[in-house]
């Protein structure tokens, strides 16, 4: 793989507001969710946990990222991932504490890029869902108070009619500096 082909991934991959319903099968999910699971984290800590959910169920856990007249579109969604926050190892913790960041933060936010990037590679639309009554979604998901949940992913196939939209980013000379 060249740096071309990883461009021509990363101007594909969009965030799908428009699913056609089809479940995405439980083989799938899995791989994709291996694949990402590929994931670099500080310290080799991997401080996550993916939580996914096909068939049936889905439909509880669109209905725990609903509110308000957000993501309607969840309900159309042929699986979820949850990310869920785990827990970190001795360095990493005692890094970030000297450090001040927060090193379990950037490693789901990492995580979460490539599940997005590997599931679209294999064909399946994505969408990261922030919104969600978290409380509910833990006891959907069947986990303790503990778990943190800060991100969902939708995941399907988007309708014939939501094609690619371009990238509208700001010029690189606004986000880039070389010293």
């Amino acid at each position: 793989m060249n740096l071309d082909e990883i461009r021509q991934l990363y101007l594909h991959r969009q965030s799908c507001r428009a699913f056609d319903g089809r479940e995405v099968p439980e083989a799938l999910v899995r791989e994709i969710c291996s694949v990402a699971l590929l994931a670099p984290s500080a310290c080799n800590a991997q401080p996550w946990r993916l939580i996914a959910v096909t068939g049936e169920r889905r439909r509880e856990v669109a209905a725990c990222l609903q509110g308000l007249g957000m993501n309607k579109f969840a309900s159309d969604a042929g699986a979820f991932v949850a990310v869920c926050e785990g827990r970190s190892n001795l360095t990493a913790k005692l890094g970030g504490r000297m450090k001040g960041t927060d090193f379990t933060a950037n490693d789901l936010g990492i995580l979460t890029a490539h599940l997005v990037l590997a599931a679209d590679a294999a064909g399946v639309s994505s969408c990261i869902l922030g919104w969600r009554n978290e409380e509910k979604l833990r006891a959907v998901l069947g986990v303790g108070e503990k778990l943190r949940i800060p991100v969902v992913v939708a995941l399907g196939y988007a309708k014939a009619d939501d094609p690619v939209r371009p990238k509208k980013r700001k010029p690189l000379e606004e986000t880039f500096t070389v010293l």
